[in-house]
């Protein structure tokens, strides 16, 4: 039976927080709200967390999934980032984006692209879960909650924990997320000089990253 924390959205309590935390790192799932839809979250050192992530998902290695990093300097740690990446990065974070780089060798193989050695990563803007990924010490690993079968995310604590709650360890209750997703943009091209290429156009505006 899922635990079911319910959260301020803009004043989080960080006790109910911490226990989240404490979750994760004895090798929970949680299904967390983000600045897009409610995610799947997990400890990225996991092996067996990460395993059952996919397994509730239903996707395999190939599909990629997202590092949840609480800023720029943390997302440095897990992709190889250049200067004009940089620059970009930083006028779209915190913000509603996901970016595919190069993953370092910090990042598990399991978790990378098997054949691209890519990852996913996002610094997300919303406040509780900024604070759960600071209270967790790392970045989290996370895919979108999508039900197998269907394509949208779901957005709603009550349904989840009505469809999940035997399945994963907690949720968290922050209130309804927006059901436009993230804006994913390609950015390993620019490594060799090239433009980024825009994957999926979604909630985060081109323009205002100058794209």
């Amino acid at each position: 039976m899922a635990q079911f924390f319910e959260i301020h959205p803009e004043n989080p309590q960080q006790r109910l927080l911490k226990q989240a935390a404490a979750l994760l790192q004895k090798g929970a799932i949680l299904a967390v709200p983000t600045d897009s839809s409610y995610a799947l979250v997990c400890h990225l050192d996991d092996k067996q967390a990460v395993d059952r992530l996919r397994r509730i998902r239903q996707v395999d290695e190939k599909h990629h999934l997202t590092l949840l990093c609480s800023d720029l300097s943390a997302l440095s740690n897990y992709a190889l980032v250049d200067n004009k990446q940089y620059r970009l990065l930083k006028l779209a974070t915190p913000g509603p984006y996901t970016f595919i780089l190069e993953a370092t060798k910090e990042v598990p193989r399991r978790v990378s692209h098997p054949s691209r050695k890519t990852i996913g990563l996002r610094v997300p803007e919303r406040k509780g879960l900024q604070m759960l990924i600071d209270l967790h010490g790392a970045p989290l690993l996370a895919t979108t909650l999508i039900a197998p079968g269907e394509t949208e995310p779901l957005n709603d604590a009550h349904e989840i924990r009505a469809r999940y709650e035997q399945q994963i360890d907690a949720i968290i209750d922050a209130g309804g997320c927006p059901s436009e997703p993230t804006t994913v943009i390609d950015l390993t091209p620019m490594g060799k000089g090239e433009d980024p290429v825009v994957l999926r156009q979604g909630r985060g505006s081109l323009s205002a990253i100058g794209l």
